[in-house]
């Protein structure tokens, strides 16, 4: 029941109320399903593993930041609460993906799920991009909520977008570049016939879908990803060249929609990021309020962490940082073949747990390492497409990082279950490693800016 309630509320995020509930949408179905989703969760909290990650904490530290960020930075209590309640919602999808998930059949259901939100909007934007003639009226243009009208360096073109939380082209794609390496959650060698039923054929759809959306910043994560995935298999040099290859191709076959991808064509978005660094220096500790930076700047950041830092100041960016490094190393742990294995010594500890319980730990689907370790690829390649596309996006809080993370999670505690790898990090560990990520980030911010704007 929690399960089957987690997916629908993942849904109603990514395609919006008014999509699945039409007229029932005005009694704002999503909150009162949020509100059973929590009561349905309550009895699964203590026999979880939720009390064993740092995430959990991450999170709350992040919920306060967010809090505090209004509070002080503006001094307007009622706009902290707001923003808390906008920020909920979103870390909400790592606690019920890690309450309610306890099976690979689950993991693909989720897969599944996002799958189906993106073939949606795809299939959507692309029957309305056929029915716009090539000299639309503004009014045409303007018809359909899947399809975006900007101008070009040769006039106007068009970009695929979803709804509600994916409503820009760049957030849409964002999305699919994280799905796509996912979908081979279904492939099974030796089964010709049904991987490319399930995964050939989605994956072509989901690389229409991002071309249709011509983002720049989701070709730049393709590219990074097919480096990560080729890697192991062909060698540095090769995947790199093979990615080189990818990006020659996809500029040849206009993905950008006709703008350039250098460093005068994002000049913008630099000076944007120099503007969130100036912001966090006059608001070190607490940010200039969640979702604050367009009323400085005019526009968002286009840099998650430059965003992060801006509005939520060090104190939120910290908590940022510390949901984001244990799950890149929890990733990487899993999808490593000799850091998984039997045969590994495994020291048993007992970290400090946020929910404490003498109640039995739920069970969780053995799974063989071989699996575990290509579930652990799948997971840092999609984390990999959404930090890469990230450096050009003020998505530092939306879901689909928090929805991962969870994911990632849910596949460590399979492995830690059967004593397959070693336990996660210690809290001290991941606190020194947080910190000294959250200044090497405004660090390499800086350095990154200082070379741009010597290169013009």
């Amino acid at each position: 029941m929690g399960f089957i309630l987690s997916i629908l509320y993942l849904v109603t995020y990514y395609l919006s109320p008014d999509t699945l509930f039409g007229p029932l949408a005005v009694y704002r179905v999503e909150f009162i399903l949020a509100a059973i989703l929590v009561l349905v969760s309550l009895p699964a909290l203590p026999g979880s593993f939720l009390g064993k990650t740092t995430q959990s904490l991450a999170l709350v530290g992040l919920a306060i930041a967010v809090l505090m960020s209004v509070l002080v930075g503006e001094h307007w209590p009622g706009g902290g609460v707001a923003a808390f309640l906008l920020f909920i919602p979103n870390a909400f999808a790592y606690f019920m993906v890690c309450l309610h998930c306890n099976s690979k059949k689950k993991l693909q259901f989720i897969v599944l799920m996002l799958l189906c939100v993106c073939v949606f909007v795809i299939v959507h934007g692309s029957i309305d991009l056929s029915k716009l003639p090539d000299n639309p009226t503004a009014a045409q243009m303007n018809a359909s909520p899947y399809v975006l009208v900007q101008p070009n360096n040769t006039g106007l073109f068009y970009r695929l977008r979803g709804l509600a939380e994916i409503n820009d082209p760049n957030d849409f794609a964002q999305l699919i570049v994280c799905v796509i390496p996912l979908v081979f959650i279904f492939w099974q060698p030796g089964r010709g016939f049904r991987n490319t039923l399930l995964v050939i054929v989605p994956v072509c759809i989901l690389l229409v879908g991002t071309f249709l959306s011509h983002s720049r910043g989701s070709m730049i994560a393709i590219v990074a990803m097919a480096i990560v995935a080729g890697r192991r298999r062909i060698g540095t040099v090769p995947s790199v060249l093979l990615a080189v290859g990818l990006y020659v191709g996809a500029t040849a076959l206009n993905f950008t929609g006709g703008r350039d991808v250098s460093v005068n064509a994002g000049s913008d978005r630099t000076a944007l990021w120099g503007t969130g660094l100036e912001l966090l220096k006059s608001h070190p500790i607490f940010g200039v309020g969640f979702g604050n930076f367009a009323d400085y700047a005019g526009l968002t950041a286009h840099n998650s962490f430059v965003v992060c830092a801006a509005e939520l100041g060090m104190f939120g960016l910290f908590f940022w940082g510390m949901f984001l490094v244990p799950t890149v190393r929890d990733a990487l742990a899993i999808a490593s073949p000799e850091k998984v294995g039997e045969q590994q010594p495994i020291v048993v500890t007992t970290p400090p747990q946020l929910f404490p319980s003498p109640m039995m730990a739920r069970e969780m689907e053995a799974v063989s390492t071989t699996e575990i370790n290509s579930l652990g690829r799948l997971m840092v390649l999609s984390l990999t497409g959404f930090l890469v596309a990230g450096l050009f996006l003020s998505r530092a809080f939306v879901m689909t990082l928090f929805l991962l993370g969870g994911m990632t999670e849910v596949v460590f505690e399979m492995a830690a279950r059967q004593n397959l790898i070693a336990p996660r990090m210690r809290l001290g560990k991941v606190l020194r490693s947080t910190s000294v990520l959250s200044v090497g980030l405004i660090v390499m911010m800086y350095i990154l800016l200082r070379t741009v704007n010597l290169m013009h």
